[in-house]
């Protein structure tokens, strides 16, 4: 490297280019959805603690799924509203870093923990007799516990190879947070390994697990269509309906960010997909499975009649 390269202790993000009223506007309304957000996973999370008809493994995976959303949006929802006030936008290094790996650690363990989800769906729907055998308690926790460990570990090998890189100028990340991505394109040395483990990554997290919940709902659909009473369908395929909507808005987007071939063209398209799956989507999970759920509705309204009776 040469020695007139000016090292840096910290980037500033982009983020959009914004009158100020605009961003005032929009941090009133992204913190708005993001105190919802809280609120509503919280409230999924309360109801399964309090719903002893909820502890089952489907309710033990949305309690996971729950944690992650809520998790997924504070690592990059407030930076994100603090910035949109802010004139100078910056981010020290090491909370970059940071925040890129947690990033990708919660992304990553949402992607399996989907993965177990719909497992889970598979087994009570095309094998219900064996379902409290095969999704025993012992099952689940480890499922859990794989999803999380394997979650931060891929996301550890990606902080470590971006710590290998010198960040020299500029610094400028061309997102509204540190998004493994934009970080890569302000390493003044080859990120080519970074590159091609950021690939088979999302081929092992994304790919993969997307092509295994579809052979699992294939045969769902299968088993669905060959019961006899439609109330019986209905019932069956709704158990589903919820976790279809949910892993079609989390790997549709996470696949067209990460899976597509790039251009700078595409660039601010990118930062309105990852805002999406930052603040949205933490939002709208508990949404689908609150309004689509009759388990969950049963729930609020017995816990509400508790409170009234007290």
């Amino acid at each position: 490297m040469g020695s007139n390269q000016t090292w840096i202790t910290g980037f500033i993000l982009v983020g959009f280019w914004l009158s100020v009223e605009m961003k005032v506007f929009l941090c009133s309304i992204f913190s708005l959805i993001y105190i919802f957000s809280l609120l509503a996973n919280g409230m999924i999370l309360g109801l399964i603690y309090l719903d002893s008809r909820l502890h089952i493994p489907m309710y033990f995976f949305l309690s996971h799924l729950a944690i992650l959303d809520i998790s997924y949006a504070s690592n990059n929802v407030p930076k994100m509203l603090e910035n949109l006030l802010k004139q100078k936008k910056t981010i020290p290094f090491v909370s970059c870093i940071m925040q890129t790996f947690l990033y990708l650690a919660f992304a990553s363990t949402e992607c399996l923990i989907l993965v177990a989800m719909s497992y889970d769906r598979y087994v009570a729907i095309c094998h219900p007799l064996q379902y409290t055998v095969v999704m025993s308690q012992r099952v689940c926790t480890i499922l859990a516990i794989t999803s999380w460990v394997c979650g931060f570990s891929l996301a550890l090998v990606h902080a470590i190879l971006l710590l290998r890189l010198p960040f020299c100028g500029p610094h400028e990340v061309n997102h509204v947070f540190c998004e493994i991505l934009s970080v890569l394109k302000l390493a003044c040395a080859d990120t080519w390994i970074n590159q091609m483990v950021l690939f088979a990554s999302s081929v092992l997290i994304l790919a993969g697990p997307l092509f295994m919940m579809l052979i699992s709902y294939t045969l769902i659909l299968w088993t669905i269509l060959k019961i006899q009473s439609g109330e019986g369908r209905r019932k069956a395929f709704s158990t589903c309906s919820s976790h279809l909507c949910v892993v079609g808005l989390f790997f549709g987007i996470a696949m067209v960010v990460y899976m597509v071939p790039h251009s700078n063209q595409q660039e601010e398209q990118e930062k309105m997909l990852s805002l999406f799956h930052s603040l949205f989507n933490p939002m709208l999970n508990p949404l689908i499975y609150s309004l689509r759920n009759a388990q969950v509705k049963g729930a609020f309204y017995r816990v509400l009649q508790k409170k009234r009776s007290m």
